[in-house]
């Protein structure tokens, strides 16, 4: 697929982890930028990359310039078991010296239509932005076993040409609603990482990047950076069905 610039393979999760936080480090002290703005992924890979940023690499990114977001939320209070944001403050936000105005949380307790205005308009007003949508600097993404990313759905693929930043999605098993970024501001960032581990993930790995006609249908098959790099950065298992 044209829109990949690069796919790199490790051997196991540890080295997928350590690539991504030392590429972070490069990015982030090589910016010139007063504002680096990151938007991160829940999930249980991020979690093995919080780990490993708070215990080998915390001292060594700029984080007073470091701006942090998320992709997606669940609607559950922030002290939730099952919340995006309390898994990153119990993984990287209670182990690092971030100025709490760089945290941009999605509140998930709040009304899920006021809040997908709310964030979006947070978006609009504080990041850079190239046409209407705003521009992250970097955003990390993870794959659903059934190929969603953020939290755009095989059901809601039309997610990705909704007109607002953010919206309100609903997981299609479990009914629970989410908020998202939307596909136009995905597309719209300097760079993405796709961040996929497990043997779990191999099967619809190799559906997209064999561009196979079954991809159509999963989510992470339409990210593709406007004008951006794509990074996909796999284990070993996860690239194992990749012909």
């Amino acid at each position: 697929m044209e829109h990949i610039t690069e796919v790199k393979i490790y051997k196991s999760p540890k080295k997928v982890y350590n690539a991504i936080a030392k590429s972070i480090i490069k990015l982030t002290l090589e910016s010139q930028q007063k504002a680096f703005d990151i938007a991160l992924s829940g999930g249980n890979s991020p979690k093995g990359l919080f780990k490993k940023i708070s215990k080998k690499y915390k001292d060594e990114i700029p984080w007073e310039r470091i701006h942090l977001w998320w992709g997606d939320e669940r609607c559950v209070s922030p002290d939730s078991e099952q919340s995006n944001y309390k898994m990153t403050v119990d993984y990287l936000l209670s182990n690092i010296d971030i100025p709490e105005e760089n945290i941009h949380r999605i509140r998930g307790e709040e009304d899920p239509e006021q809040e997908a205005k709310r964030y979006s308009k947070e978006l609009e007003d504080t990041l850079n932005s190239r046409g209407k949508d705003p521009v992250f600097d970097l955003i990390i993404l993870g794959l659903g076993d059934d190929g969603h990313t953020a939290s755009i759905f095989p059901d809601q693929i039309e997610l990705f040409d909704y007109p607002e930043n953010c919206a309100v999605a609903q997981h299609p098993i479990s009914g629970q609603k989410r908020i998202t970024l939307t596909g136009n501001v995905l597309n719209n960032a300097n760079r993405i990482y796709f961040l996929v581990t497990g043997e779990n993930k191999a099967m619809r790995v190799s559906e997209i990047m064999n561009d196979n006609e079954a991809a159509k249908l999963l989510p992470a098959y339409y990210i593709a950076p406007t004008n951006g790099d794509l990074i996909w950065f796999l284990d070993e298992e996860a690239a194992s069905l990749i012909s």
